[in-house]
């Protein structure tokens, strides 16, 4: 086990390069000037100023010479101060990873223990209303994209009817009540999670149709098991073999939609940041911002093909 998660680890480096290189050169040609952002509003400022102040932190310098830089800065994780915010940007970034975790992985239970289940009551009831019920919401699910569902959230239940918080993780002067939390939750969790909810259904009921036709399914009933025990144990495990491969997607739709839940909610998670940088060409907050939105995803990977091991002792795990 512990080669192969080094194996995968090594694997990693190419595409985190590759990554690196992509988002260099989508930050560097995109228009916009950091300096002229930087300096809005301060006519005073002369231009001698601001070249030097491009000089200063790198503007001017050789494209090669540049991405350099970013390379070495994202071994040693060091990218420098935010040009808006004056603070070490990889200190923003782990200030905010704490919060777009709690956001992403409590999404991801709540699909998983939502969508399982509805996927393994439709199979058992197959062609009646409730098997049809089940498929319309999973089809409709799947098709309404998450931060329109997420603006209609805020809109009627946060704005009009008053129902949930519509921004932040707590109400003021409640930052350790974890009722509070959980209520602030309750929007953006189920927006990141509906994905996952509508998905898991479709999946899930074609694999339980199939499996419950096999031979040793049909011994366990023979010798008397309870169904409860045949349906959620001889069945479901087998089920969860494919269901570990679609994980991974699932993670990246969580992880990916999250950035825009995050917007739409006004979590203080790397989302938001990610943002706010892009839209002020804040470089070093870009720069982290990636590195570790790619790091947790290929994580969730390497998790997903671990869980393989778990879910089915018959896959043998090497390098």
């Amino acid at each position: 086990m512990l080669r192969f998660i080094i194996r995968r680890l090594l694997l990693t480096i190419p595409t985190i390069f590759g990554i690196l290189l992509l988002t260099f050169l989508l930050q560097h040609f995109s228009p916009g000037d950091p300096v002229k952002l930087m300096l809005a509003g301060q006519f005073d400022i002369t231009p001698e100023e601001r070249l030097a102040l491009a000089n200063g932190l790198g503007l001017n310098d050789p494209v090669p010479v540049q991405f350099a830089r970013y390379v070495m800065n994202a071994l040693t994780l060091n990218f420098g101060n935010s040009f808006y915010y004056h603070r070490p940007a990889i200190q923003m970034i782990a200030e905010r990873i704490p919060n777009s975790l709690q956001l992403s992985v409590t999404a991801l239970l709540v699909a998983i223990a939502i969508g399982v289940p509805l996927g393994v009551i439709s199979a058992y009831n197959r062609g009646t209303w409730i098997d049809h019920v089940i498929r319309i919401f999973s089809t409709a699910g799947h098709a309404i994209p998450s931060f329109w569902f997420g603006l209609i959230f805020v809109t009627v239940l946060g704005v009009e009817l008053r129902w949930f918080p519509i921004g932040s993780m707590n109400a003021i002067g409640k930052e350790g009540d974890v009722l509070d939390r959980i209520w602030h939750l309750a929007g953006p969790v189920l927006t990141a999670s509906l994905a996952g909810i509508a998905l898991y259904p479709r999946y899930l009921r074609t694999e339980v149709l199939e499996i419950i036709r096999q031979d040793y399914v049909r011994t366990a009933q023979a010798k008397g098991l309870a169904e409860r025990t045949v349906r959620w144990v001889h069945v479901l495990r087998n089920c969860l073999i494919p269901m570990v491969t679609l994980l991974g997607g699932i993670l990246t739709i969580v992880l990916a939609g999250s950035f825009v839940i995050e917007q739409v909610f006004n979590w203080p998670g790397i989302g938001r940041l990610f943002f706010e940088a892009i839209t002020n060409k804040d470089y070093p907050v870009i720069q982290a911002d990636v590195l570790a939105g790619s790091m947790l995803l290929l994580l969730s990977y390497i998790i997903r093909d671990i869980a393989y091991a778990w879910v089915d002792p018959r896959i043998k795990v090497t390098a």
